[in-house]
């Protein structure tokens, strides 16, 4: 199994377009040691495979198919690798994407959760303008521990699992949350055994999710803030990481903390991580904390071998 990061930052890319922080100033001058992220998304293929799944569609989805060939192998007059689109929650960083890929030729395949489904029906609704387009052939993700594959896409399969986290602004759910607005996945390769699990927007390690980072090769998942208070610091917003539904790297309880009791063995991942957050500068001591904890920040380009 290969996992093609395709983008590694959270809404907004880095450096954000309108953002003079610390890190978007630095990583535009030069003065930090960092390097450009587009928005997140991974793409997940068998082992000697063209045909893979894309996960979460960003807005970035047309310059990160321009820099990965593999994304389009060039088969015929028109082409694409993207066999199917898994969507992990209904957040415009994760979804809009899907309307650059409205030229297919035929109905794009996509799977996503019934919340999910609701909200780019109704707040956002990108499925209802794509079906003036080449149309949507959806399938739903279930939450009752079943395993799914992708047509095409021979010896993955992928299983869900519901996560503490945040709806999109323009859902219902945003301050009433139901099961399915965010999702974790198991990404499990039947021929060689190996898994990995992939969770860009976490906002709590429950037994569940925890079984499955530790059940993992390898862990790819949210690196959005490094301090809970990381955004009123900064004075860019009043509200704190876990309150927009992102568990924070540092302090009691964070994801430094949880990932130290993984297996030695597991790979270690943070994925979805926001311009604001330290980690970005290769050179700033928290960028070090994570590294002597073998944890890695996922940069744009990057490939897992599993």
């Amino acid at each position: 199994m290969r996992i093609t990061i395709l983008g590694s930052a959270a809404g907004g890319g880095f450096p954000q377009w309108n953002c003079n922080c610390r890190n978007c100033a630095g990583v535009r001058s030069g003065s930090v040691n960092a390097k450009p992220r587009t928005q997140s998304s991974i793409f997940v293929q068998p082992d000697g495979g063209h045909e893979g799944v894309l996960f979460n569609a960003s807005p970035d989805i047309l310059e990160q198919i321009r820099s990965h060939g593999a994304l389009q192998p060039a088969r015929a007059l028109r082409d694409t690798a993207i066999a199917g689109v898994v969507l992990m929650d209904g957040q415009i960083d994760h979804a809009t994407g899907l309307l650059m890929l409205r030229e297919r030729n035929g109905k794009l395949p996509l799977w996503c959760t019934d919340p999910v489904e609701e909200d780019l029906s109704q707040g956002l609704p990108v499925l209802r303008v794509l079906s003036h387009y080449c149309g949507v052939e959806r399938h739903r993700i279930t939450l009752d521990g079943g395993w799914f594959s992708v047509p095409g896409v021979a010896d993955l399969r992928f299983q869900a699992l519901p996560l503490s986290s945040k709806a999109a602004p323009y859902s219902p759910h945003r301050e009433q949350p139901v099961a399915g607005d965010n999702i974790g996945i198991t990404l499990h390769d039947q021929r060689s055994g190996k898994s990995a699990f992939y969770a860009p927007g976490l906002g709590d390690i429950t037994p569940a999710v925890f079984e499955a980072m530790r059940s993992a090769d390898a862990v790819l998942v949210d690196g959005t803030f490094w301090t809970d208070d990381e955004m009123p610091k900064l004075g860019i917003s009043s509200k704190h990481a876990r309150e927009i539904g992102h568990l924070p790297q540092s302090g009691p309880g964070g994801m430094i903390e949880w990932m130290a009791q993984l297996p030695a063995t597991t790979q270690r991942h943070l994925i979805h991580i926001n311009n604001t957050n330290p980690i970005l500068d290769e050179d700033s001591p928290e960028r070090a904390i994570l590294t002597r904890a073998d944890i890695h920040v996922c940069e744009d380009r990057m490939t897992l071998k599993l």
